[in-house]
């Protein structure tokens, strides 16, 4: 096609364009404060198979019932409702820790050295001895955990701008998989095949170290949104800095959210978007225990070549937020997740075929990695950083509570299906789809909360 001049200029003025934009969308990820957003993604996965995927294992192998192991997850609760303490994490002090160490980073400080605490707990227990301690030893991780994600959420979404979102979603959410996926999970199925559970739990309490020394070398986050007034240095008297002070850390950070249009609409959103993923996740590891893979299998698929395939996915999902937006870049990575869990179903017809289940965790690992993206980018973006760790905490629990409440009745749907598997995945790809004519609504009333200036903005 010949052009004259005006149009080769327009046209070498949008491929100029074009490339500035993929560029930014690239160089964001070398900002030292990504490194930073990793080691934090890092202690917020470590925990997750520790209580959730490896535990299951353990739980499987010592005998206990599908059934049992699905009501297991009711341990972890606390990610659910973590959202009802978080107000103390935002605005209550800590002696020692807040002056020294600042809002965020002290708070940060006291939960990763508690949760190293947890965790060797966990490891000193014996689910065939005492199923109610390995429980009680369950729900310290589990609330030490979903405490340190109040934290580390509230300073990714203080540290960075709004459209620094997606990229930075993205390095948590690589961090996350890497404590969660290889560390944790491949790393822990490789040690207790060698050394036993409770060894295991032992070291991988020690790796979070490294998130106390992130801790104590990160930059203390200045909010963008003013915070509230601090009255602990004023004149009036105690009672009513006291009713100040709980008015600022119970009432303002939900009131703020609920002046917002359509924020009921957004809330119902959050809440059944992970819907299947919430019944496949809990319910996988004895799934591919039961077709007959061994240990090391499993995490040779599910833990390596499964964290690749996320890997890719999450930089796919991080450079789609910045280039099309958090709505459009949650719309496709809704759909194509929904879609890889038949890839289970057909698993589940060809039994124990290394291929079929090489191609359906990397699938499904790849386009799960592109919607955490989007979705962790669209919840940080509706947050105002003078009350990001109550707002975020409350957003993020919604999903949590979808995941933990349908993950404890994931066995009894498999029993009750009489172990019908295929049908179980079909089912699960069914409720991924329930999300998406919500979130069209939402693109269809509201800006796109990864831009600059909308993230904590009424629309």
């Amino acid at each position: 096609m010949m052009l004259g001049k005006p149009g080769r200029l327009r046209y070498l003025i949008g491929m100029a364009a074009e490339r500035t934009s993929w560029t930014d969308g690239i160089r964001v990820y070398l900002d030292r404060r990504m490194l930073i957003i990793l080691v934090f993604g890092f202690a917020s996965g470590l925990p997750a198979p520790l209580v959730y995927s490896n535990l299951s294992i353990w739980l499987t192998d010592a005998g206990f019932s599908r059934s049992s192991v699905g009501l297991f997850s009711l341990a972890t609760t606390a990610y659910a409702i973590n959202f009802l303490w978080a107000p103390l994490v935002d605005r209550l002090r800590l002696p020692g820790l807040t002056d020294r160490l600042g809002r965020r980073r002290g708070w940060a400080l006291l939960t990763q050295l508690l949760l190293i605490a947890a965790i060797a707990f966990l490891g000193l227990t014996d689910p065939t001895a005492d199923v109610s301690m390995v429980a009680l030893a369950c729900v310290f991780v589990a609330f030490v955990s979903a405490t340190q994600d109040i934290v580390i959420d509230a300073y990714r979404v203080d540290i960075l701008k709004p459209e620094e979102f997606g990229a930075g979603s993205a390095v948590a959410i690589w961090g996350w998989h890497l404590g969660g996926t290889l560390v944790g999970g491949a790393g822990g199925l490789y040690l207790a095949a060698n050394l036993g559970w409770n060894a295991t739990y032992l070291i991988l309490a020690c790796t979070l170290l490294i998130a106390v020394a992130a801790t104590l070398l990160a930059p203390e986050p200045t909010p963008r949104d003013p915070l509230p007034e601090d009255v602990s240095d004023t004149g009036a008297p105690a009672t009513e800095r006291a009713a100040i002070w709980l008015r600022q850390a119970l009432i303002d950070p939900f009131a703020e959210f609920m002046r917002r249009d359509w924020w009921l609409l957004i809330l119902v959103f959050v809440f059944v978007f992970k819907f299947g993923d919430a019944l496949l996740g809990r319910m996988s590891f004895v799934f591919y225990r039961e077709l007959g893979f061994e240990l090391t299998q499993i995490a040779d698929v599910t833990k390596v070549f499964g964290l690749a395939a996320v890997c890719l996915g999450v930089f796919a999902g991080g450079i789609l937020v910045k280039l099309a937006g958090v709505f459009r870049a949650l719309l496709a990575g809704g759909l194509a997740a929904a879609a890889t869990n038949l890839a289970y179903a057909y698993l589940a017809g060809a039994g124990q075929d290394a291929d079929v289940f090489a191609v359906a965790v990397i699938a499904d690992n790849f386009t799960g990695g592109l919607a955490t993206v989007a979705f962790v980018a669209y919840l940080a973006g509706l947050c105002n950083t003078a009350f990001s760790a109550t707002q975020y905490a409350l957003l993020n629990s919604l999903g949590n509570l979808a995941r933990i409440w349908f993950a404890s009745s994931a066995g009894v749907i498999v029993d009750s299906l009489g172990g019908d598997w295929a049908l179980f995945f079909t089912m699960t790809a069914g409720l991924a789809l329930l999300g998406l004519p919500l979130l069209l609504v939402l693109m269809w009333v509201m800006p796109d909360p990864g831009k600059a200036g909308s993230g904590s903005e009424s629309s």
